[in-house]
């Protein structure tokens, strides 16, 4: 699997999202996506209680464990890549969590309109 470029939103190269837990489609910590990735797991999220309760009503629990597959689960806080499809489903119901533009790939606008991340930014658009 060959991976897009690593640009981020802002058209820099695509910053470290997180490690702790490791986070990303290819689990290297960065937002990369390519033509595997059906999820385009593309926004740099810093998840939140209310975004994770949400994310679990709607079949996708992200904060119960699963050894099985070496994921502790993630606590509020955890900076994750998330789907940007979930990501804007989670706006338009109003518990989106915060983003890091810089770690957020350029191929989440395909899905995300850029306006919507930046009300969201945790870091300045530059």
């Amino acid at each position: 699997m060959e991976k897009d470029p690593a640009i981020n939103i802002l058209g820099q190269e695509l910053t470290l999202c997180g490690t702790d837990p490791v986070t990303g489609f290819f689990r290297d910590g960065h937002c990369n996506t390519c033509a595997a990735d059906q999820g385009s797991h593309t926004v740099c999220a810093e998840v939140t209680e209310e975004f994770l309760a949400y994310s679990k009503y709607v079949g996708n629990d992200l904060s119960t464990p699963r050894p099985e597959f070496g994921f502790a689960g993630l606590k509020p806080g955890d900076q994750w890549c998330l789907c940007a499809a979930r990501f804007l489903q989670a706006h338009d119901e109003g518990c989106a969590p915060r983003v890091r533009l810089a770690a957020t790939h350029e191929r989440a606008l395909d899905i995300v309109p850029l306006h919507v991340l930046e009300q969201h930014a945790t870091d300045a658009a530059q």
